[in-house]
């Protein structure tokens, strides 16, 4: 169902290119999480209490995903599925559309760099349907395409099943320390890794899979690399190197979402369930799981508040980075649940959307 703007909202719409959406502002809290929801850009607000209050900012846009820069967090980029790319530099009061040289509308992917700077500016990646790659230095105002992606060995096998004649850039991972590590995970292809930021790649190698939805790298441990994917669970300690497979004690194997306590590189999360057919469906059956891995101990399925098992498929997991015991649940139904003990424990907030696809 469609969300609509808070009162006081007001949504400008001006005629050419670019286009610009205002919002009504407010002070920036402490703990303020950014929605993709599918159809819009939601920010939420924690208030006192636990409770939770949510203004739409990116309306209508079939909004995949979003990103934040790390270094300045009033500058957002969101990618949609076919209305292109968005900027917006005012914690989301106004966006402009920056797809710009990019020759595609469907933007699944969007990541910002910490450790790529050009002129104090993080740089911006863009994931694109069909598989390309592209980076912006300018906040966005010019692109640039990293064709080297396309001309993989494994590239003619890509193949997304829903739409088996395309595939697209799911997942980007940047290393937080070395400004030309990039990983790309290509639903359905594998991880590909680029150490010269992106002028080369290398094809997935063995042990990763390659039906790749999520990659994460460590703030603390450039050689920490992980992956969730349709299949399972996979793990790099040589920066992505090798990959192994590190699946024991899940009982359902297709992985979806995927979160690494930014302290402890050997403690991490991931959302799974049986297969696409449950992760995605529209009624409450996902029979999904939450689970947490600690150093060398098999997953443990988590439950203390949570159905067992959850019949909404969590999309995506987010750690507090200043708070590494406080995790975020959003699910494909819309559903924020909260953590504040590292997993033991899992409230479900007010918060209901239309749809969580990324947390920010």
């Amino acid at each position: 169902m469609p969300l609509h703007c808070c009162a006081g909202c007001v949504i400008l719409m001006e005629e050419g290119n670019p286009t610009t959406h205002v919002i009504s502002g407010r002070d920036a809290p402490v703990t303020t999480l950014y929605a993709a929801t599918g159809n819009h850009v939601v920010r939420l607000v924690e208030q006192p209490r636990g409770a939770w209050t949510t203004d739409v900012l990116l309306e209508d846009i079939s909004v995949q995903s979003v990103a934040v820069d790390p270094a300045n967090p009033e500058r957002l980029f969101a990618g949609t599925f076919n209305d292109g790319l968005f900027r917006s530099m005012d914690s989301g009061q106004t966006w402009t559309n920056v797809t710009g040289s990019i020759p595609h509308q469907r933007v699944p992917s969007v990541a910002i760099s910490s450790s790529h700077v050009v002129n104090g500016v993080n740089a911006v990646y863009a994931g694109t349907e069909p598989s390309s790659l592209y980076i912006s230095l300018d906040n966005g105002a010019t692109w640039d395409d990293m064709p080297a992606l396309r001309q993989l060995p494994s590239a003619p096998t890509w193949s997304f099943p829903p739409r088996p004649w395309t595939s697209h850039v799911r997942w980007i991972a940047l290393s937080h320390q070395d400004p030309d590590l990039i990983f790309a995970g290509i639903e359905l292809g594998g991880v590909m890794r680029s150490t010269d930021g992106g002028k080369t790649w290398e094809d997935r190698k063995p042990g990763s899979y390659h039906d790749s939805h999520c990659i994460r790298t460590h703030p603390a441990d450039p050689d920490r690399v992980y992956e969730a994917a349709g299949g399972g669970v996979a793990i790099s300690s040589d920066a992505g190197e090798t990959w192994t497979p590190v699946d024991e004690g899940m009982d359902r194997h297709y992985v979806w979402a995927l979160a690494v306590d930014p302290v402890d590189p050997d403690r991490w999360y991931v959302s799974a369930t049986h297969s696409a057919r449950y992760a995605h469906r529209d009624d409450d059956s996902s029979e999904a799981v939450i689970y947490r891995k600690v150093g060398g101990r098999p997953w443990e399925p988590l439950s203390n508040g949570l159905d067992r098992p959850m019949s909404e498929m969590p999309y995506a997991l987010l750690i507090w980075r200043d708070a590494p015991a406080r995790i975020f649940a959003g699910t494909r139904q819309g559903t924020l649940i909260v953590s504040e003990d590292g997993g033991d424990r899992w409230e479900r907030t007010n918060v209901q959307l239309d749809g969580i696809q990324a947390l920010v």
